[in-house]
Protein backbone atom coordinates (compact mmCIF):
# COMPACT_ATOMS: atom_id res chain seq x y z
CA UNK A 1 0.00 0.00 0.00
CA UNK A 2 1.24 3.46 -0.87
CA UNK A 3 0.73 6.16 2.00
CA UNK A 4 -0.84 9.16 1.69
CA UNK A 5 -0.89 11.86 4.20
CA UNK A 6 -4.05 14.14 4.36
CA UNK A 7 -3.27 16.90 6.95
CA UNK A 8 -6.34 18.84 7.92
CA UNK A 9 -9.84 17.46 7.77
CA UNK A 10 -11.92 20.49 7.71
CA UNK A 11 -15.02 21.65 5.57
CA UNK A 12 -13.04 21.36 2.38
CA UNK A 13 -11.64 18.14 2.48
CA UNK A 14 -14.61 15.71 2.44
CA UNK A 15 -14.28 15.47 -0.96
CA UNK A 16 -10.90 15.32 -1.45
CA UNK A 17 -11.00 12.19 0.90
CA UNK A 18 -14.01 10.17 -0.40
CA UNK A 19 -12.07 10.39 -3.59
CA UNK A 20 -8.73 8.60 -2.12
CA UNK A 21 -10.78 6.70 -0.41
CA UNK A 22 -12.82 5.52 -3.27
CA UNK A 23 -9.61 4.78 -5.31
CA UNK A 24 -7.95 3.29 -2.79
CA UNK A 25 -7.98 -0.70 -3.75
CA UNK A 26 -7.01 0.05 -7.08
CA UNK A 27 -4.78 1.91 -6.35
CA UNK A 28 -3.39 0.11 -3.77
CA UNK A 29 -3.39 3.45 -1.21
CA UNK A 30 -3.91 4.14 2.96
CA UNK A 31 -5.06 7.46 3.48
CA UNK A 32 -4.25 8.47 6.95
CA UNK A 33 -5.98 11.68 8.12
CA UNK A 34 -4.65 13.72 10.81
CA UNK A 35 -6.77 16.49 12.33
CA UNK A 36 -6.60 18.74 15.44
CA UNK A 37 -9.90 17.26 16.10
CA UNK A 38 -10.00 13.50 16.20
CA UNK A 39 -13.94 13.65 15.71
CA UNK A 40 -13.60 15.84 12.26
CA UNK A 41 -10.87 12.52 11.05
CA UNK A 42 -12.87 9.95 12.10
CA UNK A 43 -16.01 11.35 10.72
CA UNK A 44 -14.11 11.87 6.67
CA UNK A 45 -12.96 8.37 7.39
CA UNK A 46 -16.21 6.47 8.34
CA UNK A 47 -14.01 3.53 9.22
CA UNK A 48 -13.06 2.59 5.81
CA UNK A 49 -10.68 -0.27 5.96
CA UNK A 50 -8.01 1.73 3.74
CA UNK A 51 -8.10 4.87 6.49
CA UNK A 52 -7.02 5.66 9.85
CA UNK A 53 -7.89 8.60 11.88
CA UNK A 54 -5.37 10.39 13.78
CA UNK A 55 -5.26 13.10 16.21
CA UNK A 56 -2.91 15.66 14.95
CA UNK A 57 -1.34 18.98 16.35
CA UNK A 58 1.06 20.39 13.48
CA UNK A 59 2.75 22.35 16.03
CA UNK A 60 4.48 19.17 17.61
CA UNK A 61 7.00 18.64 15.72
CA UNK A 62 7.85 15.01 16.50
CA UNK A 63 4.55 13.72 15.18
CA UNK A 64 4.65 15.90 12.46
CA UNK A 65 7.97 14.70 11.30
CA UNK A 66 7.47 11.34 11.93
CA UNK A 67 3.80 10.97 10.11
CA UNK A 68 5.17 13.09 7.26
CA UNK A 69 7.95 10.28 6.75
CA UNK A 70 6.08 7.68 7.09
CA UNK A 71 4.09 8.98 4.01
CA UNK A 72 4.62 9.11 0.01
CA UNK A 73 3.28 11.73 -0.38
CA UNK A 74 1.58 15.26 1.86
CA UNK A 75 -1.99 17.67 1.30
CA UNK A 76 -1.91 20.21 3.49
CA UNK A 77 -5.31 21.44 4.50
CA UNK A 78 -4.28 23.33 6.94
CA UNK A 79 -5.08 26.85 6.90
CA UNK A 80 -2.27 28.68 4.61
CA UNK A 81 -0.21 29.96 7.08
CA UNK A 82 0.75 26.81 8.64
CA UNK A 83 1.78 25.42 5.74
CA UNK A 84 5.73 25.83 5.40
CA UNK A 85 6.41 23.99 8.85
CA UNK A 86 5.23 21.16 6.59
CA UNK A 87 6.72 21.82 3.60
CA UNK A 88 10.04 22.15 5.01
CA UNK A 89 9.63 18.30 6.28
CA UNK A 90 8.62 17.28 3.19
CA UNK A 91 12.03 18.61 1.70
CA UNK A 92 13.90 16.83 4.75
CA UNK A 93 12.62 13.86 3.94
CA UNK A 94 12.14 13.94 0.43
CA UNK A 95 8.24 13.72 0.21
CA UNK A 96 5.43 15.39 -2.40
CA UNK A 97 3.34 18.04 -1.66
CA UNK A 98 -0.03 18.97 -2.51
CA UNK A 99 -1.74 22.29 -1.47
CA UNK A 100 -4.83 24.32 -2.29
CA UNK A 101 -3.41 27.73 -0.93
CA UNK A 102 -1.81 30.52 -2.71
CA UNK A 103 2.07 30.42 -3.11
CA UNK A 104 3.65 32.38 -0.24
CA UNK A 105 7.45 33.71 -0.40
CA UNK A 106 8.09 31.01 2.28
CA UNK A 107 6.82 28.58 -0.03
CA UNK A 108 8.45 30.05 -3.10
CA UNK A 109 11.98 30.00 -1.15
CA UNK A 110 12.01 26.19 -0.83
CA UNK A 111 11.89 26.04 -4.89
CA UNK A 112 15.20 25.42 -5.43
CA UNK A 113 16.09 22.57 -2.87
CA UNK A 114 12.54 20.76 -4.23
CA UNK A 115 13.91 20.30 -7.56
CA UNK A 116 17.41 19.31 -6.22
CA UNK A 117 15.06 16.10 -4.73
CA UNK A 118 12.83 16.05 -7.71
CA UNK A 119 9.98 17.13 -5.69
CA UNK A 120 6.37 18.41 -7.01
CA UNK A 121 5.35 20.96 -4.55
CA UNK A 122 1.48 21.66 -6.36
CA UNK A 123 -0.15 24.46 -5.05
CA UNK A 124 -2.86 26.31 -5.94
CA UNK A 125 -4.83 23.41 -7.16
CA UNK A 126 -8.28 23.99 -5.51
CA UNK A 127 -11.16 26.12 -6.95
CA UNK A 128 -10.33 29.92 -7.02
CA UNK A 129 -6.70 29.60 -7.00
CA UNK A 130 -6.67 25.94 -9.07
CA UNK A 131 -9.84 25.35 -11.65
CA UNK A 132 -9.46 29.14 -12.57
CA UNK A 133 -5.92 29.01 -13.69
CA UNK A 134 -6.06 25.59 -15.61
CA UNK A 135 -9.43 26.40 -16.95
CA UNK A 136 -7.96 29.90 -18.22
CA UNK A 137 -4.85 28.39 -19.30
CA UNK A 138 -5.85 25.43 -21.58
CA UNK A 139 -7.88 28.33 -23.26
CA UNK A 140 -5.14 31.28 -23.46
CA UNK A 141 -3.05 28.00 -24.90
CA UNK A 142 -5.56 27.18 -27.81
CA UNK A 143 -5.35 30.97 -28.90
CA UNK A 144 -1.65 31.02 -28.62
CA UNK A 145 -1.33 28.35 -30.58
CA UNK A 146 -3.60 29.32 -33.36
CA UNK A 147 -1.00 32.51 -33.58
CA UNK A 148 -3.65 35.05 -31.97
CA UNK A 149 -2.88 37.91 -30.00
CA UNK A 150 -4.59 38.62 -26.65
CA UNK A 151 -6.16 41.21 -25.90
CA UNK A 152 -8.29 40.78 -22.73
CA UNK A 153 -9.11 38.17 -20.20
CA UNK A 154 -11.66 38.75 -17.21
CA UNK A 155 -12.14 36.32 -14.94
CA UNK A 156 -14.66 35.79 -12.36
CA UNK A 157 -15.33 33.44 -9.70
CA UNK A 158 -18.38 32.80 -6.61
CA UNK A 159 -18.91 30.57 -3.69
CA UNK A 160 -22.92 31.21 -3.77
CA UNK A 161 -26.25 29.72 -2.41
CA UNK A 162 -28.06 27.26 -5.20
CA UNK A 163 -31.28 28.94 -6.16
CA UNK A 164 -33.71 26.20 -4.27
CA UNK A 165 -31.70 26.88 -1.13
CA UNK A 166 -31.91 30.65 -1.89
CA UNK A 167 -34.17 32.00 1.41
CA UNK A 168 -32.85 35.16 2.72
CA UNK A 169 -32.74 38.73 1.39
CA UNK A 170 -28.47 38.93 0.70
CA UNK A 171 -29.25 35.83 -1.24
CA UNK A 172 -25.96 34.37 -0.11
CA UNK A 173 -24.92 31.86 2.96
CA UNK A 174 -21.28 30.93 4.14
CA UNK A 175 -19.60 28.07 2.03
CA UNK A 176 -16.05 28.74 2.50
CA UNK A 177 -14.03 30.37 5.92
CA UNK A 178 -16.61 32.98 7.15
CA UNK A 179 -13.98 35.05 7.87
CA UNK A 180 -12.22 35.28 4.62
CA UNK A 181 -15.87 37.27 2.98
CA UNK A 182 -16.13 39.21 6.20
CA UNK A 183 -12.60 40.90 5.35
CA UNK A 184 -12.44 40.20 1.63
CA UNK A 185 -10.72 43.31 -0.07
CA UNK A 186 -8.76 44.82 2.85
CA UNK A 187 -4.88 44.89 2.90
CA UNK A 188 -4.58 46.95 -0.10
CA UNK A 189 -6.30 48.33 -3.52
CA UNK A 190 -7.50 46.22 -5.92
CA UNK A 191 -5.30 46.84 -8.72
CA UNK A 192 -6.23 45.76 -12.85
CA UNK A 193 -5.22 46.90 -16.09
CA UNK A 194 -8.02 48.08 -18.36
CA UNK A 195 -7.57 49.13 -22.04
CA UNK A 196 -4.12 49.81 -21.43
CA UNK A 197 -5.18 51.56 -18.64
CA UNK A 198 -3.85 51.03 -14.71
CA UNK A 199 -7.05 51.01 -12.42
CA UNK A 200 -6.64 51.05 -8.27
CA UNK A 201 -9.69 50.89 -6.14
CA UNK A 202 -9.22 51.50 -2.55
CA UNK A 203 -10.92 49.05 0.09
CA UNK A 204 -13.76 52.12 1.27
CA UNK A 205 -15.28 52.08 -2.60
CA UNK A 206 -14.44 48.47 -3.70
CA UNK A 207 -18.22 47.29 -2.81
CA UNK A 208 -19.47 50.75 -4.63
CA UNK A 209 -17.38 49.26 -7.81
CA UNK A 210 -19.05 46.20 -9.39
CA UNK A 211 -19.48 44.79 -12.65
CA UNK A 212 -22.76 42.82 -14.34
CA UNK A 213 -22.29 39.61 -15.82
CA UNK A 214 -25.30 37.48 -17.28
CA UNK A 215 -24.27 33.77 -17.82
CA UNK A 216 -27.50 32.18 -19.63
CA UNK A 217 -29.50 29.75 -17.81
CA UNK A 218 -27.97 31.25 -14.68
CA UNK A 219 -29.34 34.41 -14.46
CA UNK A 220 -27.69 38.01 -13.39
CA UNK A 221 -24.84 38.41 -11.17
CA UNK A 222 -22.44 41.28 -9.96
CA UNK A 223 -18.39 41.15 -9.41
CA UNK A 224 -16.14 42.88 -7.16
CA UNK A 225 -12.61 43.26 -8.06
CA UNK A 226 -9.46 41.16 -6.15
CA UNK A 227 -6.92 42.90 -4.73
CA UNK A 228 -4.43 42.26 -7.43
CA UNK A 229 -5.17 40.78 -10.67
CA UNK A 230 -1.72 42.05 -12.52
CA UNK A 231 0.30 39.06 -10.49
CA UNK A 232 -1.54 36.99 -13.39
CA UNK A 233 -0.53 38.82 -16.11
CA UNK A 234 3.26 37.25 -15.88
CA UNK A 235 1.93 33.99 -14.04
CA UNK A 236 -0.11 33.59 -17.49
CA UNK A 237 2.30 34.56 -20.47
CA UNK A 238 0.21 37.70 -21.11
CA UNK A 239 2.97 40.48 -19.69
CA UNK A 240 1.66 42.60 -22.20
CA UNK A 241 -2.52 42.35 -22.36
CA UNK A 242 -4.17 45.55 -22.21
CA UNK A 243 -6.90 44.37 -20.23
CA UNK A 244 -6.96 42.38 -17.25
CA UNK A 245 -9.56 42.24 -14.32
CA UNK A 246 -10.04 39.46 -11.65
CA UNK A 247 -13.15 39.25 -9.90
CA UNK A 248 -15.46 37.71 -7.12
CA UNK A 249 -18.95 37.06 -8.19
CA UNK A 250 -22.38 38.07 -6.03
CA UNK A 251 -25.83 37.99 -6.94
CA UNK A 252 -26.75 41.13 -7.96
CA UNK A 253 -27.15 43.67 -4.85
CA UNK A 254 -25.20 41.97 -2.44
CA UNK A 255 -22.63 44.48 -2.73
CA UNK A 256 -24.63 47.49 -2.25
CA UNK A 257 -25.62 46.14 1.24
CA UNK A 258 -22.35 44.99 2.22
CA UNK A 259 -20.85 48.47 1.70
CA UNK A 260 -23.03 49.25 4.25
CA UNK A 261 -20.87 47.32 6.87
CA UNK A 262 -17.70 48.87 5.32
CA UNK A 263 -18.86 51.80 5.49
CA UNK A 264 -19.97 51.75 9.19
CA UNK A 265 -16.75 50.26 10.29
CA UNK A 266 -17.91 46.67 11.57
CA UNK A 267 -15.16 44.69 9.26
CA UNK A 268 -12.36 46.05 10.85
CA UNK A 269 -10.01 43.58 12.21
CA UNK A 270 -7.52 46.20 13.55
CA UNK A 271 -8.77 46.76 17.15
CA UNK A 272 -10.63 44.75 20.00
CA UNK A 273 -13.67 46.40 21.71
CA UNK A 274 -13.94 46.65 25.71
CA UNK A 275 -16.28 44.48 27.21
CA UNK A 276 -17.82 42.90 23.86
CA UNK A 277 -18.64 39.97 25.09
CA UNK A 278 -21.62 41.33 27.76
CA UNK A 279 -22.66 43.21 24.06
CA UNK A 280 -26.27 43.11 22.65
CA UNK A 281 -26.16 43.35 18.71
CA UNK A 282 -27.80 46.15 19.14
CA UNK A 283 -25.23 47.88 20.58
CA UNK A 284 -22.50 46.53 18.70
CA UNK A 285 -24.48 48.39 15.90
CA UNK A 286 -24.60 51.88 17.85
CA UNK A 287 -21.03 51.51 18.41
CA UNK A 288 -20.20 53.24 14.77
CA UNK A 289 -22.99 55.69 15.37
CA UNK A 290 -23.02 59.20 16.72
CA UNK A 291 -25.10 59.70 19.96
CA UNK A 292 -28.33 61.20 20.80
CA UNK A 293 -30.38 60.97 23.16
CA UNK A 294 -33.42 60.67 21.55
CA UNK A 295 -32.94 59.30 18.04
CA UNK A 296 -33.42 55.67 17.92
CA UNK A 297 -30.50 53.46 16.72
CA UNK A 298 -32.56 52.12 13.68
CA UNK A 299 -32.74 55.99 12.82
CA UNK A 300 -29.57 57.11 13.20
CA UNK A 301 -28.54 54.55 10.99
CA UNK A 302 -31.02 54.87 8.27
CA UNK A 303 -29.74 58.98 8.48
CA UNK A 304 -26.12 57.90 8.68
CA UNK A 305 -26.38 55.76 5.02
CA UNK A 306 -29.03 57.96 3.46
CA UNK A 307 -30.97 54.53 3.61
CA UNK A 308 -34.47 55.16 2.91
CA UNK A 309 -37.18 53.00 5.23
CA UNK A 310 -38.91 51.08 2.20
CA UNK A 311 -35.41 50.53 0.79
CA UNK A 312 -34.62 46.44 0.47
CA UNK A 313 -31.47 47.63 1.93
CA UNK A 314 -32.70 48.37 5.13
CA UNK A 315 -34.81 44.75 5.33
CA UNK A 316 -31.40 42.93 4.50
CA UNK A 317 -30.10 44.85 7.76
CA UNK A 318 -33.25 43.74 9.56
CA UNK A 319 -33.38 40.51 8.62
CA UNK A 320 -30.04 40.39 10.33
CA UNK A 321 -30.75 41.04 13.44
CA UNK A 322 -28.75 43.59 14.00
CA UNK A 323 -31.10 45.64 16.04
CA UNK A 324 -32.04 42.70 18.72
CA UNK A 325 -31.25 44.05 22.16
CA UNK A 326 -31.72 40.77 23.92
CA UNK A 327 -29.14 38.94 21.84
CA UNK A 328 -25.54 39.03 23.67
CA UNK A 329 -21.92 38.65 21.80
CA UNK A 330 -20.55 36.19 23.70
CA UNK A 331 -17.12 37.09 22.22
CA UNK A 332 -14.26 38.27 25.23
CA UNK A 333 -12.01 41.10 23.26
CA UNK A 334 -13.35 40.93 19.81
CA UNK A 335 -12.99 42.73 16.97
CA UNK A 336 -15.67 44.54 14.89
CA UNK A 337 -15.14 41.58 11.90
CA UNK A 338 -14.98 38.89 14.52
CA UNK A 339 -18.30 40.27 15.57
CA UNK A 340 -19.89 40.73 12.44
CA UNK A 341 -18.99 37.01 11.52
CA UNK A 342 -20.81 36.08 14.67
CA UNK A 343 -23.89 38.03 13.42
CA UNK A 344 -23.75 36.98 10.27
CA UNK A 345 -23.44 33.16 10.76
CA UNK A 346 -26.34 33.30 12.39
CA UNK A 347 -28.61 33.65 9.58
CA UNK A 348 -26.26 32.34 6.43
CA UNK A 349 -25.07 29.26 8.36
CA UNK A 350 -26.18 26.23 5.57
CA UNK A 351 -28.55 24.58 6.62
CA UNK A 352 -27.84 20.36 6.96
CA UNK A 353 -29.93 19.95 3.00
CA UNK A 354 -28.75 23.34 1.87
CA UNK A 355 -27.28 22.94 -1.54
CA UNK A 356 -24.17 25.53 -2.35
CA UNK A 357 -23.13 26.57 -5.84
CA UNK A 358 -19.59 27.83 -7.68
CA UNK A 359 -20.08 29.83 -10.66
CA UNK A 360 -16.66 30.91 -12.33
CA UNK A 361 -16.94 32.81 -15.65
CA UNK A 362 -14.27 33.21 -18.13
CA UNK A 363 -13.64 36.13 -21.06
CA UNK A 364 -10.59 35.89 -23.67
CA UNK A 365 -10.86 38.96 -25.84
CA UNK A 366 -7.95 38.00 -28.86
CA UNK A 367 -7.06 39.35 -32.59
CA UNK A 368 -6.36 36.96 -35.14
CA UNK A 369 -5.88 37.74 -39.18
CA UNK A 370 -6.56 41.27 -38.41
CA UNK A 371 -9.79 40.16 -36.78
CA UNK A 372 -10.66 40.92 -33.06
CA UNK A 373 -12.78 37.79 -31.88
CA UNK A 374 -14.34 36.68 -27.97
CA UNK A 375 -14.76 33.20 -26.11
CA UNK A 376 -16.74 33.33 -22.85
CA UNK A 377 -16.50 30.38 -20.94
CA UNK A 378 -18.58 29.32 -18.11
CA UNK A 379 -18.88 26.70 -15.09
CA UNK A 380 -21.80 26.11 -12.61
CA UNK A 381 -21.48 23.16 -10.09
CA UNK A 382 -24.35 22.65 -7.69
CA UNK A 383 -22.98 21.05 -3.90
CA UNK A 384 -25.65 17.91 -2.49
CA UNK A 385 -25.97 19.13 0.94
CA UNK A 386 -24.45 20.82 3.78
CA UNK A 387 -20.86 18.07 3.77
CA UNK A 388 -20.25 17.54 0.59
CA UNK A 389 -20.64 20.81 -0.84
CA UNK A 390 -19.80 22.34 -4.58
CA UNK A 391 -17.01 24.60 -2.36
CA UNK A 392 -15.59 21.09 -1.25
CA UNK A 393 -15.75 19.20 -4.32
CA UNK A 394 -14.29 21.98 -6.69
CA UNK A 395 -11.74 22.58 -3.91
CA UNK A 396 -10.74 19.04 -2.74
CA UNK A 397 -11.35 17.02 -6.12
CA UNK A 398 -8.68 19.13 -8.25
CA UNK A 399 -6.25 18.21 -4.88
CA UNK A 400 -7.00 14.57 -4.93
CA UNK A 401 -6.12 14.30 -8.69
CA UNK A 402 -3.51 16.43 -8.66
CA UNK A 403 -1.83 14.13 -5.75
CA UNK A 404 -2.70 11.02 -7.28
CA UNK A 405 -1.09 11.64 -10.65
CA UNK A 406 1.77 13.08 -8.84
CA UNK A 407 2.06 9.55 -7.03
CA UNK A 408 1.64 7.64 -9.83
CA UNK A 409 4.36 9.43 -11.85
CA UNK A 410 2.12 11.18 -14.61
CA UNK A 411 3.14 14.22 -13.02
CA UNK A 412 6.98 14.47 -12.61
CA UNK A 413 7.80 18.14 -12.74
CA UNK A 414 9.56 19.28 -9.81
CA UNK A 415 9.46 22.40 -7.93
CA UNK A 416 7.27 24.78 -6.19
CA UNK A 417 4.13 25.43 -8.69
CA UNK A 418 0.73 26.40 -9.70
CA UNK A 419 -0.96 23.74 -12.67
CA UNK A 420 -0.64 26.19 -15.69
CA UNK A 421 1.44 23.26 -17.21
CA UNK A 422 -0.12 21.32 -20.06
CA UNK A 423 1.13 18.18 -18.00
CA UNK A 424 -1.00 19.57 -14.78
CA UNK A 425 -4.02 20.73 -16.23
CA UNK A 426 -4.84 18.88 -19.35
CA UNK A 427 -5.50 15.52 -17.47
CA UNK A 428 -6.91 16.94 -14.44
CA UNK A 429 -9.59 18.92 -16.40
CA UNK A 430 -10.72 15.67 -18.42
CA UNK A 431 -11.04 13.84 -15.29
CA UNK A 432 -13.11 16.73 -13.50
CA UNK A 433 -15.34 16.19 -16.28
CA UNK A 434 -16.23 12.92 -14.99
CA UNK A 435 -18.07 14.53 -11.66
CA UNK A 436 -19.64 17.46 -13.44
CA UNK A 437 -17.09 19.76 -13.64
CA UNK A 438 -16.72 21.44 -16.64
CA UNK A 439 -16.85 24.54 -18.82
CA UNK A 440 -18.99 25.52 -21.30
CA UNK A 441 -18.12 27.52 -24.14
CA UNK A 442 -19.24 30.04 -26.89
CA UNK A 443 -17.93 32.30 -28.91
CA UNK A 444 -19.59 36.14 -28.91
CA UNK A 445 -18.93 39.51 -30.73
CA UNK A 446 -15.66 40.96 -29.64
CA UNK A 447 -16.75 43.55 -27.00
CA UNK A 448 -13.27 44.03 -25.42
CA UNK A 449 -13.98 46.08 -21.94
CA UNK A 450 -16.92 47.21 -21.74
CA UNK A 451 -17.98 50.34 -19.43
CA UNK A 452 -21.99 49.41 -19.65
CA UNK A 453 -21.38 46.69 -17.70
CA UNK A 454 -20.41 48.74 -14.60
CA UNK A 455 -21.61 50.32 -11.82
CA UNK A 456 -20.56 53.16 -9.11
Amino acid sequence: MRNILVIGAGRSSSSLIKYLLDKSNSEKLYITVADISLENAEERIQDHTNAKALKFDVFNEAQRKAEIEKADIVVSMLPARFHIEVAKDCVEFGKHMVTASYISKEMKSLDEAAKEKGLVFMNEIGVDPGIDHMSAMDVIDRIRDNGAKILLFESFTGGLIAPESDDNLWNYKFTWNPRNVVVAGQGGAAKFIQEGTYKYIPYHKLFRRTEFLTLNGDGKFEAYANRDSLKYRSVYGLDNIPTMYRGTIRKVGFSRAWNTFVQLGMTDDTYTIEDSENMSYRDFTNLFLAYSPSDSVELKLRSYLKIDQDDVMWDKLVELDIFNADKKVGLKNATPAQILQKILSDSWTLKEDDKDMIVMHHKFGYEINGEKRQIESSMVVKGENQIFTAMAKTVGLPVAIATLKILNGEITTPGVQLPISKEVYVPILEELKEYGIQFSEKKVPYLGYNPENVIG
